[in-house]
C-alpha cells in the first residue's frame, strides 16, 4: 500500500521502515542456508558441495537483479513524493517490460553456460553433475525470482516494506517444507533443492499477485508497458550501477574465498565460516542502505532534500553504533562464536584471528552502505560504483592477497585488509557528498 513518507518523524520513519526490510534480509538469508543443512542431513558431500557451489552463483545473480530494481524503487519514491500518479503507474509499467525481457535473456543466456559456469566455478569433479543440475533447474525459475524481487522494489519504493516482508516469509516457509519433501522424501539430491527454492519463489510470486489484485494497491494501463527513452533511461541509469557494484562486490569476496582456499583446509575453513557470521551482521547496514535509498527518494521527489540528508544522518548514527558495539565486543568472542559452528582448534584460532580484523568492516560498511543509499535516491548511483569500485580494486583484494603473503601464519591482518576497503569508501563518500553540498550551495547563491 502506498505510504507517504515525506512528513512526520524522520527517524521514526526510518526506524519504522527499515524493521521490516531487516526482517527480510534475514529470512531471505535463512532461506538460503536451509538449502545447506537440510541437504546435509540426508545427502554426502558432493551433494552438499554442489549446492554450496550452485547456491554462491545464485546469490550473485539474485543480489545483481535486485541491485538493477533499485532503479525501480528509487523512481516510484520519487514519483510518489511529488504527488504523481500517473508517473507512479508508468514507472511500474516500464518496471514489468524491462524485466520480463532481463528475465527471459538471462535465462536463455545462463541454460546454454550452465557447463562452462561450473568449470569456472572450480567446481570439485564429484560435485560437477549435481551443480550442472542445481543450477539448470535455478536458472528455469529466473523468472519468478526476477518477478518477487520487482514486485517487492514496487512496494517499497510506494513506501510498504512490510509486504515484501510477507512474500519472503512465505517463500522461506514454503522452501523448507518442499527441500524435506525433495531431498528427504523424494532424495532428489541437488535437483530437489533447486526445485523447493524455485517452486517456492513461483508460490510467492502467485500469492503476490493474488494480493495486488484483491488489494488494488498497484494499477496499470497498457499504454503504461510501452517503454519510454525517459522511463528506462532513468530506470537503468540509477539500476545498472547499483547492479554492477553489488556483482563486483560478489566476484571480490569469491577471490578472497579463493586466496583463503590456497593457504590450506584450516584457513579456507575459518574464512568461511566468519563469512557466514557477518552475512548475518551485515543485515544492518543492508537494511540501512534500502531504507535510505527509499525514504530519501520520496522526499527528493517532494523537493525535501534536507529531509533526505537528515535520513542519512540517521542512518549512519544507527549503524555506526551497531558497528562499534558488535566490533568491540567481538574482540573478547571471537573464538568462542566460530566454535559454534567447528570444533577444529585450529580452524577456531584462525576463524577467530579472521573475525576480530573483519569486524570493523561492519562498522565501515554501514556508513558507505547509508552513503550508497543517499546517492541512489539523489539519482546518483554512479558514485555507488565508483567508491566500490576503487575499494575492491585498491584495498580489499589487494590488501587480502598481500596480507596473505606476508603474514602466512595469521589471517587478522587479511580480515582487516577487507575492513579497510570499507574505510577508503568511506572516505570517497564524505568528498562526494562534500562536492553535492557545495555545488548545492552554488546553485542557490
Amino acid at each position: 500500500m502506498e505510504r507517504n513518507l515525506t512528513t512526520g518523524s524522520v527517524a521514526k520513519n526510518l526506524i519504522l521502515f527499515s524493521l521490516p526490510y531487516l526482517l527480510s534480509y534475514f529470512l531471505q538469508t535463512l532461506y538460503g542456508m536451509a538449502d545447506l543443512f537440510i541437504i546435509g542431513q540426508y545427502e554426502g558431500v558432493a551433494s552438499t558441495t554442489a549446492v554450496s557451489v550452485g547456491s554462491q552463483v545464485m546469490h550473485m545473480l539474485t543480489v545483481m537483479i535486485v541491485g538493477l530494481a533499485m532503479g525501480t524503487t528509487v523512481s516510484i519514491g520519487q514519483a510518489v513524493g511529488a504527488g504523481d500518479k500517473r508517473k507512479t503507474s508508468y514507472f511500474i509499467g516500464n518496471t514489468v517490460t524491462l524485466f520480463m525481457a532481463v528475465s527471459v535473456t538471462l535465462t536463455i543466456v545462463l541454460l546454454l553456460l550452465v557447463d562452462p559456469i561450473v568449470s569456472v566455478m572450480s567446481t570439485p569433479a564429484q560435485a560437477v553433475e549435481g551443480t550442472a543440475a542445481y543450477l539448470t533447474v535455478c536458472f528455469i525459475g529466473i523468472p519468478f525470482i526476477t518477478a518477487y524481487n520487482i514486485i517487492s522494489s514496487v512496494f517499497r519504493g510506494m513506501g510498504d516494506s512490510k509486504t515484501p516482508m510477507y512474500f519472503i516469509a512465505i517463500a522461506c516457509v514454503v522452501n523448507i517444507a518442499l527441500d524435506y519433501l525433495f531431498m528427504g522424501a523424494m532424495h532428489f539430491g541437488p535437483t530437489g533443492a533447486a526445485l523447493g527454492t524455485t517452486l517456492s519463489q513461483a508460490i510467492s510470486v502467485i500469492v503476490a499477485f493474488a494480493f495486488i489484485r484483491k488489494k488494488r494497491s498497484i494499477t496499470i494501463e497498457r499504454s503504461d508497458l510501452k517503454p519510454g527513452r525517459a522511463s528506462m533511461g532513468k530506470l537503468l541509469s540509477i539500476g545498472v550501477p547499483v547492479a554492477m557494484q553489488d556483482g563486483l562486490i560478489q566476484i571480490a569476496f569469491i577471490i578472497i574465498t579463493v586466496i583463503a582456499n590456497r593457504r590450506g583446509l584450516n584457513d579456507a575453513a575459518a574464512v568461511g565460516i566468519v563469512e557466514k557470521i557477518m552475512s548475518f551482521l551485515f543485515l544492518v547496514p543492508s537494511s540501512m542502505l534500502s531504507a535510505v535509498s527509499a525514504l530519501g527518494a520520496q522526499n527528493i521527489g517532494a523537493n525535501k532534500p534536507e529531509r533526505a540528508i537528515k535520513t542519512l544522518r540517521y542512518a549512519i548514527i544507527i549503524t555506526v553504533s551497531f558497528g562499534l558495539v558488535v566490533a568491540v565486543s567481538t574482540q573478547f568472542v571471537a573464538d568462542q562464536i566460530v566454535a559454534l559452528f567447528t570444533d577444529d582448534a585450529k580452524a577456531i584460532r584462525l576463524g577467530g584471528q579472521y573475525f576480530r580484523g573483519y569486524i570493523w568492516d561492519c562498522m565501515f560498511a554501514g556508513i558507505h552502505f547509508s552513503f550508497s543509499g543517499y546517492f541512489c535516491a539523489i539519482g546518483k548511483s554512479g558514485l555507488s560504483f565508483l567508491h566500490n569500485i576503487l575499494a575492491v580494486t585498491l584495498v580489499r583484494v589487494p590488501g587480502a592477497y598481500l596480507t596473505s603473503k606476508l603474514f602466512p601464519a595469521t589471517l587478522f591482518p587479511m580480515g582487516l585488509a577487507t575492513a579497510g576497503g570499507s574505510l577508503l569508501s568511506v572516505a570517497v563518500c564524505l568528498i562526494a557528498f562534500a562536492i553535492l553540498r557545495h555545488k548545492a550551495a552554488a546553485a542557490e547563491v
